[in-house]
């Protein structure tokens, strides 16, 4: 016996409002990959906050990262790998936090702010997500 569970197509409103979400997030991604490319001087004074050296090479290697990640989430054959990359990137993120004790809302949670509008704008706008991950009315 086997059990088949409809999953509705997204609407155009949620595809809207899925690219809009996702678009936000591409567009912090790339700016925050694109100060670290540099790297700006504020780039490394907090990472030597954070506890990190003041090497410029591991801030241009974080900014690759995240620019790749960023990538991969935009395309979409790729975007659910892109996500899942980038809830480790940022879950790596909340941790450097954690240990330095910066402020829980402001900075500790932003990563878990980015994560769920990530995973959030893509279920709004991908069909594949919603299969195994179904709301219901």
């Amino acid at each position: 016996m086997t059990t088949s569970l409809a999953v509705p197509a997204p609407t155009a409103k949620s595809i809207i409002l899925g690219r809009f979400l996702s678009g936000l997030l591409v567009a912090f991604l790339i700016f925050d990959a694109a100060i670290k490319l540099v790297p700006l001087a504020v780039v490394t004074e907090t990472m030597v906050a954070l506890g990190y050296s003041a090497d410029q090479g591991l801030a241009r290697l974080l900014g690759i990262l995240t620019l790749l990640c960023t990538v991969l989430y935009v395309i979409p054959r790729t975007s659910i790998l892109g996500a899942i990359l980038l809830t480790g990137y940022l879950g790596g993120a909340m941790a450097t936090h954690l240990r330095a004790g910066s402020p829980l809302f402001t900075h500790l949670l932003f990563g878990f702010y980015l994560g769920v509008i990530a995973w959030g704008g893509l279920w709004l706008r991908d069909p594949r997500l919603r299969a195994p991950i179904p709301l219901k009315n």
